[in-house]
């Protein structure tokens, strides 16, 4: 089934192209992007049931663009009446754009150019099997409280099991001179967390879900339950690492990160316009293995950060960031990618209608190559599987990068030994660790149960992955 259209954005789009007539009056250059949208959250534990609105995911409003043949200005706001529509042409007109005027001495106004405005008229919807709203709190509860009494009686060392699911439905407009664009989108998120003790000694595992659908998910979050219960187990006989640089295999949530934390922000390109990306300097230049070949795009992939088209209106696109461990270009927004006068690859994001426009990441991973997994764990002569990638920080100006996973199995003689090691602290020096990989699995997969924020604010849905890959990484 295809997600429907929203009712409120029907009713107001007559309202909201009658504003833009009168916007293109003014100005060379006008857009509207309208937003309605729903996200709730599910959560079961012993410590009880939460069922909540989703704040960061919810809301109805809009946003204004418009050019006056030098610079842009954006005006935001929630309500539209056809008695309103002169009160907001007026309010750009005589408070918004007139505050070039009073800028500080020591600051200057860039000028740009006029945003290309082809013409796209589109309406698309995204698919899904059970819409979460149709299922019902009450059935979500049913099945979350399910999975959460089945991992708390796996064994009697489990303390508790959370199972969490979240969605958004949501809905976006964008209309300017020559564009009329329309999509509806429904994602879901789930994830299954246990805890576990012996003693003093409390250990924790946990697997996420996600999908570009509905409610289906919580099948799959079924089968896992028992996986999850049973490594969490296996933790409680971890033993720390001995730090050192170790031969290892990264499970595709680990490359995940990886590519998300390592060099995903390091080629955000409104961070070359600041000057704080290494990444500037080394396009056309191998950053990586041969074997590497990276992607990221909402038309990249099928999950929780595809869309038709970004927050400016630029169409979705698949950018290959990456090619063959050649560093070919970055990812960019409109108004970055006219101050470094190249194209804008559709990664324009807004965190909700009342925020600025960034360089955002959404389905970025590492291509499948052609080795089976079991060759390589046969070739590690002493080494680990690490799993179960827990959280990263970036540095894209000095290309340094430090990530949490939870769990590393040790590997001696290309086979398992049963040896569990946590938690695990990577580090290193990006170049050098991804022109390390000499092995790269011929599947890949990825999640997007994770946010991706600009520093520390500015949260948008963002999905990672690849396949399995070796390399040499600095452990602790």
């Amino acid at each position: 089934m295809k997600v429907k259209s929203s009712q409120y954005i029907k009713q107001v789009k007559p309202l909201l192209k009658s504003l833009l007539d009168e916007l293109l009056k003014e100005y060379s250059y006008a857009s509207i992007l309208a937003t309605d949208s729903k996200g709730k959250i599910y959560s079961v534990s012993k410590r009880g049931t939460v069922i909540s609105e989703d704040d960061l995911l919810s809301g109805r409003g809009f946003v204004i663009k418009v050019y006056d043949g030098k610079s842009y200005g954006e005006y935001s706001f929630n309500e539209i009446s056809e008695g309103t529509i002169q009160t907001i042409v007026n309010k750009i007109k005589d408070s918004l754009m007139p505050i070039k005027n009073y800028l500080p001495n020591n600051i200057s106004e860039s000028e740009y150019e006029k945003l290309d405005d082809e013409s796209l008229h589109v309406l698309e919807s995204s698919d899904f099997e059970q819409n979460p709203e149709e299922l019902g709190d009450e059935r979500i509860v049913e099945l979350l409280t399910k999975l959460s009494l089945e991992g708390r009686s796996f064994d009697e060392k489990i303390l508790d099991c959370t199972a969490n699911c979240r969605f958004q439905q949501y809905h976006k407009l964008f209309l300017s001179c020559n564009k009329d664009m329309e999509q509806n989108v429904l994602w879901t998120t789930g994830s299954l967390v246990v805890m576990a003790s012996r003693g003093e000694e409390i250990k924790y595992n946990f697997k996420g879900y996600s999908g570009l659908g509905g409610t289906e998910l919580l099948v799959a979050m079924e089968h896992g339950i028992k996986e999850v219960a049973s490594t969490t187990l296996e933790l409680l006989d971890s033993e720390p690492m001995k730090p050192g640089e170790y031969d290892c295999i990264c499970t595709p949530e680990v490359t995940g990160m990886i590519v998300h934390e390592a060099f995903g922000h390091g080629v955000e390109m409104d961070m070359f316009v600041k000057k704080r990306a290494l990444a500037e300097k080394y396009i056309g230049e191998y950053v990586a293995s041969p074997l590497i070949t990276m992607h990221d795009g909402a038309a990249a992939a099928k999950e929780t950060a595809t869309y038709l088209f970004d927050d400016e209106g630029v169409p979705a696109q698949d950018t290959i960031v990456i090619e063959k461990g050649i560093l070919k270009r970055g990812i960019s927004d409109s108004q970055s990618a006219m101050y470094l006068n190249t194209k804008p690859t559709g990664n324009g994001r807004r965190e909700s209608y009342e925020r600025k426009a960034y360089t955002r990441m959404t389905n970025t991973y590492f291509e499948a190559g052609t080795d089976k997994l079991e060759e390589m764990i046969a070739s590690i002569e002493y080494g680990f599987l690490l799993e179960n990638a827990n959280s990263g920080m970036e540095d894209p100006k000095n290309w340094g990068i430090q990530a949490m996973v939870n769990i590393a199995r040790e590997i001696k003689d290309g086979k398992f030994t049963g040896k569990i090691f946590s938690p695990i602290v990577l580090t290193g020096y990006v170049p050098d660790l991804l022109k390390s990989i000499s092995m790269v699995s011929d599947k890949l997969e990825l999640g997007g149960g994770g946010f991706c924020g600009k520093g520390y604010k500015e949260w948008v849905k963002v999905s990672d992955g690849g396949p399995y890959i070796k390399a040499k990484i600095r452990l602790g």
